[in-house]
């Protein structure tokens, strides 16, 4: 499996903005071969931003390459950096290969 991450520090009281963005937009990843999950988090506070991570899992690398390649991925993007700046400084990307993968998901449902 591929893990795929992007960080975001988010301006300080610009928090709601941010995730109304997320949770309003129509991302397409499910009508992409490969595509397992997607998370949204909220991390850390600092006096200054707040950090955030947008997290898939993809069942390979070529799957989430596809993905970044598809007219789904533009769609989802457009008007990406027109809105009012809601970021210091851009994402930060990371990209991770499965090594190992355990999971209860069981216990993950009854969370819900």
């Amino acid at each position: 499996m591929f893990y795929a991450m992007n960080r975001f520090k988010i301006i300080k009281g610009e928090e709601q903005a941010f995730e109304q963005k997320w949770l309003s937009r129509d991302s397409r990843l499910k009508e992409l071969p490969g595509f397992i999950e997607f998370n949204l988090l909220r991390g850390p506070e600092t006096e200054t931003y707040t950090l955030y991570a947008s997290h898939t899992v993809w069942a390979s690398k070529t799957d989430f390459v596809n993905w970044t390649q598809s007219e789904q991925f533009r769609a989802a993007h457009a008007g990406a950096g027109s809105a009012k700046p809601l970021y210091l400084g851009h994402p930060e990307f990371e990209g991770f290969e499965s090594v190992q993968s355990l999971s209860n998901r069981s216990v993950a449902q009854a969370a819900e």
